[in-house]
């Protein structure tokens, strides 16, 4: 099969992705064999291709975002031609602490796809059966791959902000994730302010129903209940803590975070607010929210590329040139 396979981790300006060709894999038992159909291009792609993660594999084929049809491995549950996709957690041990109390994303041993086994910027891919999830008929392959791990890790975190339904939410910056997240909170009869830069990602917020946005030097005019920042950036959020109401939360949606600068504490932090981490997600986080894009439509805004332009897809997202969600066709 054609692949992209990552050999040294280095800018993607370097082009550091190679199309090649190498073997199909091989089928397993409990797994899935799909023939990709769309992945999409997430910025954990970009920190993985980098370097800014630690490298897992020496070769290795990126990619977690993944909309694919079975081929193998069919079962009662997963027949032939189901289409499905595949998220960041591609499985955990089942047995850690952690899984025993229910909380499968914080795993002593997950596996993640496209990072300790091969992923989607490829024809194939392989998958565990358990960690594969059906599709709504009415998500189209394209538009389906984003919601896999920029939607789902969006709504966990609204989850783990604890947002209600009709409350005041900042979105601190606004690429993938964010504008997915905003049609949930939307539906949710939430007030979104965003703070972002770029003006065309400005335009699209305000398309998307954001009822004020600014840029990220500019502060919500109003106090927020809950907050949730998308960029690998300390400045970003503390700039969201200082947005909140007293009793408010941040969730940080970043798997990586360039620093946390010093901050008064006295002034931010005092009156209850809080700063939480989201990490990875769960399989109840990627049914619930699959289950609310397919009742909204979703259709996220998406840019396409060839698999042999994933060196350029990264390179756009690394320069937030896509508005909305960039995404790898194989069969382009």
């Amino acid at each position: 099969m054609k692949a992209a396979v990552l050999g040294t981790p280095q800018s993607v300006l370097a082009r550091p992705l190679v199309i090649e060709e190498v073997p199909k894999p091989e089928m397993k038992p409990g797994h899935v064999l799909l023939r990709v159909r769309a992945c999409g291009v997430c910025r954990t792609d970009l920190h993985i291709v980098e370097g800014e993660l630690p490298p897992r594999m020496q070769r290795l084929i990126p990619g977690h975002q993944i909309v694919g049809e079975i081929v193998d491995g069919a079962t009662a549950e997963l027949r032939l031609g189901t289409r499905v996709g595949v998220s960041w957690i591609g499985g955990v041990d089942g047995e850690c602490p952690y899984c025993r109390r229910g909380l499968e994303n914080l795993c002593d041993s997950p596996i993640f796809t496209g990072y300790s086994v091969p992923g989607g910027y490829a024809e194939y891919a392989l998958a565990r059966a358990d960690f594969v999830f059906p599709l709504p008929m009415n998500l189209d392959d394209l538009h389906a791959a984003p919601l896999l791990c920029a939607g789902i890790i969006g709504f966990r975190s609204l989850r783990v902000a604890g947002v209600e339904r009709g409350e005041r939410v900042g979105l601190f910056g606004f690429g993938a994730s964010a504008h997915l997240t905003i049609a949930v909170l939307r539906s949710w009869d939430c007030e979104v302010y965003v703070s972002t830069r770029g003006e065309s990602h400005r335009r699209l917020a305000a398309s998307l129903g954001a009822l004020w946005v600014g840029s990220d030097k500019e502060k919500p005019p109003v106090e927020l209940d809950r907050a949730v920042t998308f960029a690998p950036s300390g400045d970003v959020v503390i700039a969201a803590l200082a947005s909140l109401r007293k009793g408010g939360v941040v969730a940080i949606n970043a798997i990586h975070l360039d620093r946390i600068p010093e901050f008064d504490s006295d002034r931010l932090l005092w009156g209850e607010r809080q700063l939480r981490s989201v990490a990875n997600m769960t399989r109840s986080d990627a049914r619930d929210f699959l289950k609310i894009a397919g009742d909204l439509s979703l259709r996220p805004s998406v840019r396409t590329f060839p698999l042999e332009q994933a060196n350029e897809a990264l390179a756009l997202v690394k320069s937030d040139a896509v508005d909305g969600a960039a995404v790898i066709a194989p069969s382009l």
